[in-house]
C-alpha cells in the first residue's frame, strides 16, 4: 500500500534534520514542498533527488487530489513545509485527512518545530497550554488575545515581525503590565534571541527597536502564574 510521509524539517539550523527524516525522502517517489525553492537549499545539502512539486495554502485543495491520484497509482509521497512540522500553521491536515480517508498508510517523521521549542525554552509552565497559531489579521483578532489574557494556562501564539508590537499593545490593555511572556526570536539560527520578562518591560524594548526581523513565537504565562 502507498503512504503518505510527513516529514518535519528544521526550523532553521539545517543541523537538526534527522537520519531518518533523510532516509524517507530518498525513498520517496515525489516530494510535495511549501516552497520548492526554499526546500531545494535542503534537499541540495543533504543530496536528495526526487521530483518535487509545490503545495502551499493557495493550491492545497488542488494539489490534494493530485497527492491522492499519486498515491493511488502506487507512489510514496512525502510532504514537507519551509520550515517545522507540515500540517501546524502550515498546509498538510487536508492531505492527511484525505489519505485516512481513501484508506491509505499515513507515517510522520518527527523533529523539531517552533511550537515546543519556544514553549520549553520560555521557562513558562508547559504540563498544559494552548496553541493560537497565527491571530486572524483583523476580525476576531481581538477577541482572540482577550481570550489569551483570561487564560489560566500558557498560550503560545505565531507572529510576523510587522505585527508583533501591535500584538503586544493590545495584549498589555487585557492582561496588564505584569504578565510574564517570553518572545523567542530566530530559534535555532545565528541570531536567535529569548527575550524574557514583564510584558511591559518587552513591548518598551520592541517598541525602540527601529527594526524586527525574523520568525517569531510568543509565550504568554497564565493569568495567575506567579514566579
Amino acid at each position: 500500500m502507498a503512504t503518505l510521509y510527513i516529514v518535519a524539517t528544521p526550523i532553521g539550523n539545517l543541523g537538526d534534520f534527522s537520519n531518518r527524516a533523510i532516509e524517507i525522502l530518498q525513498q520517496a517517489d515525489q516530494i510535495a514542498c511549501e516552497d520548492t525553492r526554499t526546500s531545494s537549499v535542503l534537499l541540495q545539502r543533504y543530496e536528495i533527488n526526487k521530483p518535487v512539486f509545490s503545495f502551499h495554502q493557495h493550491n492545497e485543495h488542488h494539489k490534494v487530489e493530485h497527492i491522492m491520484n499519486l498515491l493511488s497509482s502506487g507512489q510514496n509521497i512525502a510532504i514537507i513545509s519551509d520550515a517545522g512540522m507540515p500540517g501546524i500553521s502550515d498546509p498538510g491536515f487536508l492531505a492527511v485527512r484525505a489519505a485516512h480517508q481513501k484508506g491509505y498508510r499515513v507515517e510522520v517523521i518527527p523533529g523539531p518545530d517552533a511550537l515546543t521549542t519556544a514553549l520549553v525554552a520560555s521557562g513558562l509552565p508547559c504540563d498544559r497550554f494552548i496553541f493560537e497559531g497565527f491571530l486572524p489579521p483583523k476580525k476576531g483578532r481581538q477577541t482572540r488575545i482577550q481570550t489569551i489574557a483570561d487564560s489560566e494556562i500558557t498560550s503560545v501564539v505565531y507572529e510576523s515581525p510587522h505585527k508583533l508590537v501591535r500584538f503586544l499593545e493590545t495584549l498589555h490593555q487585557f492582561a496588564g503590565a505584569e504578565r510574564l511572556i517570553c518572545v523567542a526570536r530566530e530559534l535555532t539560527k545565528k541570531f536567535e534571541e529569548l527575550n524574557r520578562g514583564k510584558l511591559n518591560d518587552i513591548l518598551a524594548d520592541y517598541q525602540s527597536r527601529s527594526a524586527i526581523k525574523g520568525e517569531i513565537v510568543v509565550v504568554i504565562a497564565g493569568k495567575n502564574y506567579e514566579e
